[in-house]
């Protein structure tokens, strides 16, 4: 049965590249709320290090995670994301949800 994955990726942004990742990140946001399994896309910013962000994406199901991967907008995060901040992601599945 298919159900709701959540994708937490926490990215910190290398030397001088702040405003490049902040960029770049808004440059996601529409066209990634806008995908038809996507249900939640919304960008953090750590208070007590503003080079830190964290990505807290919500889908429909995997399906809709590979359908994401292979957007013009997601295909260009991934070229540039490396340069711009270290970046680690956590996949989860569904425990104890409301």
């Amino acid at each position: 049965m298919a159900h709701p994955i959540k994708i937490i990726a926490i990215l910190k942004a290398r030397p001088e590249k702040e405003s490049a990742l902040r960029t770049l990140l808004e440059g996601m946001v529409t066209p990634s709320r806008n995908e038809p399994g996507t249900l939640r896309w919304d960008i953090w910013q750590d208070q007590a290090d503003p080079s830190r962000f964290v990505l807290d994406e919500l889908y429909l199901d995997h399906a809709a995670i590979a359908a994401h991967r292979e957007t013009p907008h997601f295909k260009h995060y991934v070229s540039r994301i490396n340069e711009l901040a270290e970046r680690t992601a956590f996949v989860l599945d569904p425990q104890q949800i409301a």
